[in-house]
């Protein structure tokens, strides 16, 4: 795999999502926040400061969650509807190099869309004068995107061999089991059925254990300290092996598809 060629197309697909003015929502996160830091502020003055922080990063998962999920599920299945896919083929591009330059470049669509949020979101708390933790907001959000890179991993994936819509519902899905899994696998021991048990057991070792990765609630109610640095090294480490994992599945599903 050629590295400068797969970062040129990194670089083509950044470009194209940009053009589909995936950033007005970007304008559309700043109003989000300045309606919510309006009604906030009428209906829970007292506990202002904690629920905006809690909204400010909860948008900016939903949003970024709703980018990585419908951008990713298309970006292969794009290809081959429009028939730009047999172009791309003849030319001296290898397949791996197709796939990962299409997961490069939304993540650095994510990145980007997640760092102009993240100004917009510290100017309101400035501006209101909030008091808030920044060095654990800033950790928040560097983990929410390898989160959101993981979840771009699994539409990818996913779009390479079923349709858009399918892709789509399963990444959603796989999202929403991956938060819970530890949750699924304590009710499997509640439900005393070895058969349940083996079944949550089963899903919690194949599905990515996103609560790693979630760092919101430490940051804005400290409910727990936040991780040691060898525990944050080792589940940002978790983040970034599973989701090389799956471009490893879906380059090697995309090799064997016949256009």
């Amino acid at each position: 795999m050629n590295a400068v060629r797969t970062f040129v197309m990194a670089k083509n697909v950044f470009q194209e999502v940009i053009r589909d003015r995936i950033l007005y929502i970007i304008g559309f996160y700043a109003i989000i926040l300045a309606v919510a830091n309006r009604a906030i502020f009428e209906f829970a003055a007292t506990t202002q400061d904690k629920i905006f922080l809690d909204v400010g990063l909860a948008v900016m998962n939903v949003i970024g969650l709703i980018v990585a999920v419908f951008i990713g599920t298309g970006l292969v299945n794009k290809e081959i509807e429009k028939r730009t896919i047999f172009m791309l083929i003849a030319k001296p591009i290898s397949r791996s190099e197709f796939i990962t330059s299409k997961y490069l470049g939304l993540s650095g669509v994510l990145g980007v869309l997640l760092a102009s949020m993240t100004f917009i979101y510290l100017v309101f708390l400035q501006l209101g004068k909030m008091s808030y933790p920044l060095p654990s907001i800033l950790l928040a959000i560097l983990f929410l995107f390898l989160q959101l890179t993981l979840i771009t991993a699994v539409a990818v994936t996913l779009g390479v061999f079923t349709s858009s819509l399918i892709a789509t519902a399963l990444t959603f899905a796989v999202y929403l089991m991956g938060n819970i899994t530890k949750d699924l696998v304590a009710l499997g021991r509640l439900s005393e059925n070895t058969a349940v048990e083996r079944i949550t057991q089963g899903l919690y070792l194949i599905l990515p254990d996103l609560s790693r990765l979630d760092l919101k609630n430490d940051a804005v109610y400290g409910l727990q300290a936040i991780p040691d640095t060898i525990t944050l090294l080792s589940n940002a480490g978790y983040g970034l092996l599973y989701s090389f994992m799956l471009l490893a599945i879906a380059i090697l599903i995309f090799l064997k598809k016949e256009f």
